[in-house]
Parts: structure tokens; sequence; C-alpha cells
């Protein structure tokens, strides 16, 4: 597969994640979930850590959005609990695509890629890092991708992305036409830090882009929420992590 790519007269990007797979062996967000907490209208884990950037990681120019989210995942994992913004660079981002991709413009699985992510870690700014867990979000379930994102424990979304999508992009308004068809050729995997009355907010292609709900529930094709760890007092009101560590120790055997 080679990643598709957009253009305009100021805009290049490329996409390049492949298609959605399915595991019913997936940890499901709904069990390691305590009761459902009192969300806010509105959330955004940039807002109450001012100075995150929203690098392009590459994604103009290689069909690295999956490890480019990763990265948008790491620069705040690691601004919670280092206090300090690790300087992920675009090497880093592409070396880690190539040893996942076997060094091809081919895109990625996101689920091949968060496994590894648990199980071996990727290297940037100098160190190893690795998530704990992983669990897959319902998507009929706003609830869910909102309570991932207010516990500030990653969430990522796949998606196959209508050829408006980009015009929206372009022309700087949300995502929010959903008269067109998903696009497979357009795979696109984004890491999202907030939420408004409207929809989800992602980084992608160097900024945040807002979508409303109607564009996520069409053209979303796979959610995971990314547990770094189950370590702070907000994490621990709405995770049970001892049910995190029971599935990951049925996991090893």
């Amino acid at each position: 597969m080679t990643p598709s790519t957009s253009t305009n007269l100021t805009r290049i990007v490329k996409f390049g994640k492949k298609p959605a797979k399915r595991d019913a062996r997936n940890l499901k967000l709904s069990a390691i979930l305590k009761a459902p907490p009192r969300l806010p209208a509105e959330y955004d884990f940039d807002v109450q850590h001012n100075g995150i950037p929203t690098p392009m990681f590459g994604n103009d120019y290689h069909g690295d959005c999956v490890i480019a989210g990763r990265a948008h995942q790491t620069l705040r994992f690691e601004d919670a609990e280092q206090k300090k913004i690790l300087p992920i660079t675009e090497t880093d981002v592409l070396k880690e695509w190539h040893l996942e991709n076997g060094g091809t413009e081919d895109g990625v699985y996101v689920l091949d890629s968060i496994k590894l992510w648990r199980t071996k870690g990727w290297k940037a700014a100098g160190k190893v890092y690795k998530i704990k867990a992983f669990a897959e979000i319902d998507r009929k379930n706003h609830d869910e991708v909102k309570s991932t994102v207010y516990a500030d424990i990653g969430t990522g979304l796949g998606f196959s992305l209508p050829d408006s999508a980009m015009t929206e992009f372009n022309a700087g308004k949300p995502w929010a036409l959903t008269t067109k068809p998903p696009n497979k050729k357009n795979g696109h995997y984004v890491y999202v830090p907030g939420y408004t009355k409207i929809g989800p907010v992602c980084v992608t292609w160097g900024r945040k882009q807002q979508m409303n709900w109607a564009f996520f529930d069409k053209y979303c094709d796979e959610a995971y929420a990314m547990i770094d760890a189950a370590d702070t007092k907000k994490k621990k009101s709405i995770l049970d992590g001892k049910k995190i560590d029971e599935f990951l120790t049925k996991l090893k055997k």
C-alpha cells in the first residue's frame, strides 16, 4: 500500500493507516472503567498543560501518521509525568515507522503498532517508552471517548476519511460534512487530547482539528485508549487498575 497524498497550494499531507484490524481478544475499555465520571462539557489536556507543540513529524512527506500520533501521545504522557516537553524529533518518528513497515512507504496497521508499543516500546528523545496497556473503545459510545480523553490516558482514532475532509482541513474548517463516502485510500490516524460540545479535537498534520460527532460516527473505524500507567488520582478514580493487571497477567500465560 502506497500512502495517498493530498495537496493544495499551501498543504501537502499523506495518509498511512492500513485498514482496521479486529481482534476479539482485545481488552475492552468498558471492562476497566469504574462508575462513569462526571464529564465536563468540554475538556482539553493541552489547556491544562500549556506549551505542548503540534509538529508535523514528517507526515507531510511520509505516510507515518500512526507513529506521528504515537509521538503526540508520548509528548503528553511525559509532560504529565516528567513535567517537561520531550525533544522528540522527526527522525525518531521516521526511524520507528520504518522499523514497523519494513523500510517501505507502506502504511501501518494501528493494532499491530500499538501491540509493539506495549511489548517493545519505541525510542524517542534517546529513551525507550512503553505503554502499560491499551483498550478498545466502543465507537458508538461517545461517553467512552470523552472518558478516555478526560482521564488523560491517550486516545487514538483511526479513520477512512472522505475526500471532503481535506477541503475542510485546508479551509481551516471543522470536519463536519458527512454526505461523502469513506475513502479507503485515505486511512488516517490521529491523537485526540480534547473534546468540545461539538465533538473530538485531534492533533493532525501540524495543528489541532475539530470534528463533530456525526463525522466521527461515520468515518472513524477504530478507536483505542492507550494507558501508560494508572498512577494519578484522576486515572485511579476512572480506571480499575486491578482489572488491567489481571488482564495483562492472563495475556502472559
